[in-house]
């Protein structure tokens, strides 16, 4: 079993690590999100503090470093780059899936732990996230390691594999904590404290080693935050009650989203797998309560997908990516549906599963017609393009996996079905810099040409995220706070945080100013005849001008 183990590991890692490495540096940064959890650790990798987050010089304390410190790192080590930042992200999602394979192996066999490791790596929204510099991957892989390991740590007898396990799970825990703040605790909590309720299972807490494991917990989970209220007594009040609570409880963010938000999100984000889930689900129950105990595990992975599915449905707000930690249960109760698929009384479930893939595949490609109806910006030639090869993709392998699957050959039909899940967001990942034009690398970079070591660069009225990021350098930024006004008020920004007022003065002074800025505030604001600029470059979104004429 170990030899078994060892090769599916360096198979998957090998084979997953080329899934989610390729192309990882073929696109911008997106934006907001990719340019704020850049421009953090590239200020952290600059400056050497590594202890007081700051974005664009500002203290910046929504989040925990952990991510920030890992960015860092890879940008010492790589440069600074689209695909040395997102090789992060990446790592943690391919750790996410070896996870989930060895924990399905483990509880449910070979076969399972591998159907489940591709089903997660081949889910849409899982794939999509491997390839963004953003939280949320790196926290679910971390509350992944740590359920699992409780969950595979209950199995075993006393002894030093029991103890690693369980150390294991109070270390993720803490990491998660160190990674997006206090749900790296509850959720654990929350799962374990669930299941042991509904399994009765109360002498599962003298195994869990909780003096020392609480300890340990603390001594990754606490140091830090310790430290930084130190060096900044304004910490604990904004990132507890504002970040935790308030965020949670109220509508203070403006991301408020129905109570089913999540749903939809769901189902497309689990596509293609989506279409088992019922099958798994009701596999994964037990006939009868009392029957409970011989599915421990299942109830363990259903607990764990559905408590964090309503928690965070009940927030008032919301975000996509929030839903991802729901992804690596469901994706071991899928693979260990699919791996049952063998029985023939479950081929008439599969059937229906195939009918229901063919279904969400049809609404898929109608809903990609008419994306431009919703997006004018789209080039349409461009977009015609991509769009023929996802279509041939789709047509081929849904088309593959329903003939296999009327033929009653499951294995090759589960393989046509996993290879479609990959190919198919690889080709529609490509169209995203065509879909996302936000971003301003090409005005940055124009920037980056004629701006001198003296020069300023403003943001006008506005932010751009990814802007310091691709200059390498912090800018100044006019008559806009949004999430930097916490930072601004306690301490002094007044240097590059400014006013109108103090904008115009510095545009009519000295030196040499190269501003970015929206076509509607350039319109608004420099079609006075009195104004003299310089125009150095714009798109369809953003006018970057200048009070000196540039040279090269």
């Amino acid at each position: 079993m170990i030899k078994t183990n060892l090769r599916d590991i360096l198979v998957l890692l090998l084979v997953i690590g080329i899934f989610f490495a390729l192309f990882l540096g073929s696109r911008p940064l997106s934006v907001p999100d990719e340019g704020r959890y850049v421009e953090i650790p590239r200020e952290m990798a600059v400056t050497g503090d590594w202890l007081t987050p700051r974005l664009n010089g500002v203290k910046y304390f929504e989040k925990p470093p952990l991510v920030y410190w890992v960015e860092a790192a890879l940008i010492r080590l790589f440069g600074l780059s689209e695909w040395s930042v997102r090789l992060g992200p990446a790592l943690f999602a391919l750790f996410g899936c070896i996870i989930v394979y060895y924990a399905g192996a483990k509880l449910f066999g070979q076969r399972a732990g591998i159907l489940s490791a591709v089903v997660l790596a081949t889910s849409m929204l899982y794939y999509a996230l491997s390839r963004l510099v953003i939280l949320d991957m790196p926290v679910s892989v971390l509350l992944t390691a740590s359920l699992l390991s409780f969950l595979l740590g209950t199995r075993e007898p006393a002894g030093l594999r029991r103890r690693a396990l369980m150390y294991g799970f109070y270390a993720f825990a803490g990491l998660a904590v160190m990674t997006k703040g206090l749900i790296g605790i509850v959720f654990p909590a929350m799962i374990i404290g669930a299941w042991i309720v509904v399994m009765n299972e109360w002498r599962v807490l003298r195994q869990m080693y909780l003096p020392t494991g609480i300890i340990l917990f603390l001594a990754v989970a606490v140091p830090w935050h310790v430290l930084v209220s130190q060096a900044n007594p304004e910490f604990p009040r904004f990132y507890f009650i504002h970040e935790h609570l308030e965020r949670y409880l109220t509508k203070v963010h403006s991301r408020y989203k129905p109570f089913w938000y999540f749903i939809p999100i769901l189902l497309l984000g689990f596509f293609p797998w989506t279409a088992f889930l019922v099958q798994a689900v009701r596999n994964a129950l037990p006939r009868s309560w009392k029957d409970r105990h011989q599915h421990g595990h299942t109830i363990f992975l259903l607990l764990w997908a559905g408590l964090v599915f309503l928690f965070f449905s009940a927030s008032s707000s919301k975000l996509i990516p929030y839903i991802l930690p729901v992804f690596p249960p469901l994706a071991l109760l899928t693979g260990r549906y699919l791996a049952a698929v063998r029985m023939p009384d479950e081929r008439a479930s599969f059937r229906a599963g195939a009918v229901a893939v063919t279904v969400m595949t049809l609404l898929l490609a109608f809903g990609l017609l008419l994306l431009p109806r919703f997006r004018p910006e789209i080039d349409l030639h461009v977009f015609r393009n991509h769009l023929v090869v996802i279509a041939g993709i789709l047509l081929f392998g849904i088309g593959s996996f329903l003939s296999l699957t009327r033929k009653d050959r499951i294995r090759e039909a589960v393989i046509a079905l996993a290879v479609t899940a990959a190919l198919f967001p690889m080709v529609a990942g490509s169209a995203l810099p065509h879909l996302d034009t936000r971003s301003i690398k090409d005005l940055a970079l124009t920037v980056k040409t004629h701006v001198a070591s003296g020069d300023e660069v403003v943001c006008y009225r506005t932010y751009y995220q990814d802007l310091p990021v691709y200059l390498e350098r912090r800018v100044t930024v006019v008559e806009w706070r949004g999430e930097l006004a916490f930072g601004t008020t306690v301490e002094d920004t007044s240097g590059w945080m400014i006013g109108e007022a103090e904008f115009w003065k510095r545009w009519d002074g000295p030196g040499t100013l190269y501003v970015a800025t929206s076509s509607k505030h350039f319109d608004a604001s420099w079609k006075d005849p009195g104004k003299r600029y310089f125009l150095i470059a714009r798109n369809e979104r953003t006018v970057l001008l200048s009070n000196r004429e540039a040279t090269p």
